[in-house]
C-alpha cells in the first residue's frame, strides 16, 4: 500500500512538472526579426500591385529616412538614433560596410605589428554589425547595405585598408597584383581590387578573400528579411564587377531558400549616362535601381530626369530608390532647401524611397537626421498615411498656370490628389474626373501641421493657393 502511494505521488509530481513546463512560453530565436510571440516574420519585397514600390509584411510601404552616418553599424549611440528615426515616421537607413572614420573598426584581426590577417576576424566589427541588424529588425527599419564601400579602397583610405598587400600577412603585392597606393579618385577606377572577378582579370587570390568577406556579411544578414543589397557606392568600374557580386549574393540566398533584392549605384549624376544602363536594362541582375546620384540635380531638372527613367522601365516596373539625398547650407551639394525639394519630389514623383544623406564633418553633404530632416520625414509620413499613395501616379499634366519647379502633383484621378509646393505659389488643378464635393487639407511641411479642412467642388478646374510662401503640400480627396 505504501509503495503504491509513493508511485502515485511520484506520478503526480511528474504530471505537475510537465504541466508547469508547458505553461511557460518557450523563448524563440529573435535574431531574424521573429517576435517572441511567434508572429510571422515580415520581409521586404516588391509590391505586386504596384512594382514601383516595396511591400513589407505583405503591405505596401514607402521608405523614408535620414541618419547621422552612412556606416550606421559603427555609430556610437545607435539605438537612440534608431529610436529617433522611428519616432518621426522613418523606416529606412543606409549602411555602407565602411571602416574609414575615427572610431571605426576593420573586419579583420590585427596583430601586434599592426598587420592584418585576412584569415581571422575582428569579432568587434561583426558584433557591431549583428547588433545593428537586430535593432533595425526590431523597429521595422529597412536597411540598404552597400557591400563594397568604394571610398575605403582609394587614396588615403587604401593606405590603411587591410586588403592592401602592405597592410596584411596574407598575400604580397606580387601574389595579389594589387597596388600599394592608389592616388586617384574612385571615378578613375584605378584600383585593381575592383577588377578581380573571373570576367575581368580573374585575380584568384584576391577574389578568395573578397568572397570570404561577403560570405561573412551574408552569414549575419541573410537570417534577416529587412535587407536590401547594393553592390557599391558611386562606382565607376566595369559592369562585370557588380554583376558578379549581385549574382553571388542571389545564389547564396537561394541556397537558404530565400530571394533577395540587389542593385548597383553608379557615379554619374546624369541617369542617361551609359553606366546606368547596367541596372536599368538588366532586371535579371538588379531587381531595383538606386538613382541616388540624380539627387545632385536641382529644381525641375531633378524631377524630369527621374520621370524619364520611370518611363524607361514602365513596361517592367521596379522600385527606384534614393538612399542619398544631398544638400545642406554651406555644403558643396546644394542648400537645405535643395535637400528638402529633392526629398519631396522623390515622394511625389513615385520613387520607392527617400533618405537624407549624412551631414559630413567637412562637406556638409546632407541634412542627416537633424531637426529639419525630422520635420520633413514626419510630414511626408503624415501625408502618405492620409492617402493611398500606392494607387497614385505622378500627374503634373493635371497642373496649369504653373511655372517651372512651382508645384508637383501625384494623383489617382477622381479619388485623390496631392500637390507639393516647394516655396508657396498658386496653380490650377484639373479635377474634372472628381465630379462632386471635395475635401481639401493643407499640410505645413516645416511645422508638420494640418490646417482645418475646407470644402471644394470637383468636375472642373480647382485653383490652389498656398496659405504662405513656405513649403506646403495639399491633399484633395473626393468625398
Amino acid at each position: 500500500m505504501l509503495r503504491r502511494n509513493r508511485i502515485l505521488l511520484k506520478t503526480l509530481f511528474i504530471f505537475i512538472a510537465v504541466a508547469l513546463l508547458l505553461s511557460v512560453p518557450i523563448p524563440r530565436d529573435t535574431r531574424a526579426g521573429e517576435t517572441t510571440a511567434g508572429s510571422p516574420k515580415k520581409s521586404i519585397d516588391i509590391y505586386e500591385k504596384n512594382p514601383a514600390y516595396w511591400s513589407y509584411g505583405g503591405e505596401p510601404v514607402l521608405l523614408l529616412g535620414g541618419s547621422a552616418e552612412d556606416n550606421l553599424f559603427q555609430l556610437p549611440g545607435l539605438e537612440a538614433h534608431l529610436d529617433l528615426l522611428h519616432s518621426v515616421g522613418g523606416n529606412y537607413v543606409r549602411n555602407t560596410m565602411s571602416c574609414r572614420d575615427p572610431g571605426d573598426v576593420w573586419p579583420f584581426f590585427q596583430n601586434e605589428e599592426g598587420l592584418y590577417d585576412l584569415d581571422r576576424w575582428n569579432e568587434e566589427f561583426w558584433h557591431r554589425f549583428e547588433t545593428f541588424l537586430r535593432l533595425t529588425a526590431e523597429r521595422d527599419i529597412i536597411v540598404q547595405i552597400e557591400l563594397w564601400a568604394t571610398f575605403d579602397y582609394y587614396r588615403d583610405n587604401w593606405e590603411r585598408n587591410p586588403f592592401n598587400p602592405k597592410n596584411n600577412i596574407t598575400y604580397s603585392e606580387e601574389d595579389s597584383e594589387l597596388p600599394l597606393e592608389v592616388k586617384n579618385h574612385p571615378s578613375g577606377a584605378g584600383n585593381n581590387f575592383f577588377w578581380s572577378v573571373p570576367a575581368e582579370r580573374n585575380q584568384a587570390i584576391v577574389l578568395k578573400y573578397q568572397q570570404r568577406f561577403i560570405d561573412k556579411v551574408l552569414f549575419h544578414s541573410l537570417p534577416y528579411d529587412h535587407i536590401l543589397y547594393c553592390m557599391d557606392n558611386e562606382t565607376a568600374v566595369t559592369p562585370e564587377w557588380g554583376k558578379y557580386w549581385a549574382h553571388y549574393v542571389q545564389d547564396k540566398a537561394a541556397e537558404r531558400g530565400k530571394r533577395v533584392h540587389t542593385t548597383e549605384m553608379w557615379n554619374p549624376a546624369d541617369l542617361s549616362h551609359p553606366q546606368h544602363s547596367a541596372t536599368f536594362d538588366h532586371p535579371e541582375t538588379y531587381s531595383f535601381v538606386d538613382i541616388s546620384q540624380n539627387n545632385h540635380q536641382k529644381g525641375q531638372r531633378h524631377w524630369d530626369n527621374a520621370q524619364k527613367q520611370r518611363l524607361r522601365i514602365a513596361e517592367r516596373r521596379r522600385p527606384l530608390t534614393n538612399v542619398k539625398i544631398y544638400g545642406a547650407d554651406g555644403g558643396a551639394f546644394g542648400s537645405n532647401r535643395d535637400a528638402m525639394e529633392r526629398f519631396w519630389r522623390n515622394v511625389i514623383g513615385g520613387m520607392a524611397s527617400a533618405r537624407f544623406h549624412r551631414p559630413e564633418r567637412d562637406e556638409k553633404a546632407g541634412l542627416g537626421l537633424g531637426e529639419l530632416a525630422q520635420a520633413n520625414i514626419r510630414s511626408a509620413r503624415m501625408l502618405t498615411d492620409a492617402m493611398d499613395l500606392f494607387t497614385c501616379e505622378p500627374c503634373n499634366e493635371l497642373l496649369s498656370e504653373r511655372e517651372a519647379n512651382e508645384a508637383y502633383c501625384t494623383a489617382h484621378p477622381g479619388r485623390e490628389y496631392a500637390v507639393y509646393f516647394p516655396d508657396g505659389g498658386e496653380v490650377v488643378l484639373d479635377v474634372r474626373a472628381a465630379a462632386g464635393p471635395l475635401r481639401i487639407r493643407w499640410l505645413n511641411i516645416r511645422n508638420s501641421e494640418w490646417q482645418e479642412a475646407v470644402q471644394g467642388v470637383g468636375g472642373g478646374p480647382l485653383k490652389l493657393t498656398c496659405p504662405t510662401g513656405d513649403p506646403w503640400v495639399v491633399l484633395i480627396q473626393a468625398v
